[in-house]
């Protein structure tokens, strides 16, 4: 079932948000378009992550669609850290402030669309936002990126199949293709870029 599931094709997004005059933003890939008329949009976001907490108390949030022109340095500040220990936008000049409120990615994107929610979903771990569109700009006619291209084309590949360069034991996300280096992965443990948990990761071997 893993296998077939792991086929369904998903775009790559920046979903950012500001409280307090705090911006923060993460990947993800559960955006989707729900209904054309009114314009409605669904999103998903693991409860765990700072922007989850953001949206539920701003009510709005920007999605920035990510495109082939995306470099990895994107993926590392959006996806690759928490908010809750560094603030992703620190010298980072690629973004605008959309009429929302929050940040529109205007780096390595070629649209955003402003979301407001009406609806929230409890999903136990994720909360899925419904959400109208307020507004939506393309940025540029470069395509977007999917995480097949992600993992072929923008993600580096790893130094060694199955080791890091110290010997230790690599574990990698069979949803998105982000590696995890260590014997063992951590209790509760949770990809960063696109939110799987453990039991999506799989041992690479030598």
């Amino acid at each position: 079932m893993d296998k077939a599931m792991h086929r369904i094709s998903y775009g790559l997004f920046v979903v950012t948000a500001s409280v307090g005059g705090r911006d923060n933003g993460c990947i993800t890939n559960t955006l989707a378009q729900v209904t054309s008329s009114p314009e409605r949009v669904s999103l998903c976001v693991a409860k765990s992550n700072l922007t989850h907490d953001m949206i539920m108390s701003a009510g709005v949030f920007t999605a920035s669609v990510i495109s082939t022109d995306a470099d990895f340095g994107l993926f590392r500040r959006f996806g690759y850290q928490s908010g809750r220990d560094t603030d992703k936008f620190a010298s980072f000049a690629g973004c605008t402030r959309a009429a929302n409120g929050a940040y529109a990615i205007t780096e390595g994107t070629n649209a955003y669309i402003c979301g407001r929610v009406i609806q929230t979903v409890d999903l136990g771990t994720h909360t899925m936002f419904i959400a109208d569109v307020t507004d939506a700009q393309v940025l540029s006619d470069v395509p977007s990126a999917t995480y097949e291209y992600y993992q072929k084309n923008i993600k580096p590949a790893p130094e060694a199949v199955g080791t890091a360069p110290d010997g230790q034991t690599v574990w990698r996300c069979r949803i998105c293709g982000y590696e995890y280096v260590g014997e063992e992965l951590p209790e509760g443990f949770e990809c960063p870029v696109c939110k799987h948990g453990a039991e999506d990761f799989e041992k690479v071997q030598a």
